[in-house]
């Protein structure tokens, strides 16, 4: 009888630990993106240059616990004529494409530790991108989401990233830049 509660015990244990960690949480997101590439290192360089031709973006991502998670996006935008990129007036129209991996890092029960509906996170990764060659970029950004029921079932985004071209010195159009997000969040 000794042996059946120890067994019993020690299997509810192991079935309550495996349980914690396996967090596997699935989200989409949807929605707008603008892209400031200026040749500026300020974010909000002349706002009002910023690209928004087709702005659209979408992304899935996989969380395996409560502060870690993977990105992937993919990114569509362009540049018309007459806008300015790095200082150059462009003489005809460039379509954007992008896509991106991220490791996200969630630290918003940090600051708001008694809020369920607020995540803050970081993120950094690689991507690549295309306006008149392609390139490919170390990201650094970050992003809050809000959660819009207590489910968590459905929110709100908003994200920076900064784009560092690997091959910036030469790469003319396809260049550092900033790109920044507003998206619908669903848990799948």
């Amino acid at each position: 009888m000794k042996k059946l509660i120890l067994i019993v015990t020690l299997l509810t244990l192991s079935l309550s630990s495996f349980a914690q960690r396996n967090y596997d949480e699935w989200y989409l997101s949807v929605g707008l993106n603008s892209i400031n590439s200026l040749g500026s290192r300020s974010p909000i360089f002349h706002p009002g240059d910023w690209a928004k031709r087709f702005p659209v973006s979408a992304a899935v991502e996989f969380n395996w616990s409560e502060k870690f998670g993977i990105e992937q996006s993919i990114t569509f935008n362009g540049f018309t004529e007459d806008d300015e990129i790095d200082g150059a007036d462009l003489k005809k129209d460039y379509n954007y494409i992008s896509f991106d991996t991220h490791l996200k890092y969630y630290f918003g029960q940090y600051i708001f530790p008694n809020s369920d509906q607020i995540d803050l996170y970081a993120n950094a990764g690689l991507g690549f991108f295309q306006i008149d060659e392609t390139n490919i970029s170390a990201n650094l950004g970050g992003g809050i989401m809000y959660w819009v029921n207590r489910t968590r079932n459905f929110g709100i985004r908003a994200q920076v990233i900064g784009k560092f071209a690997f091959n910036h010195a030469e790469s003319g159009l396809d260049n550092n830049h900033f790109q920044y997000h507003l998206q619908a969040v669903f848990r799948l």
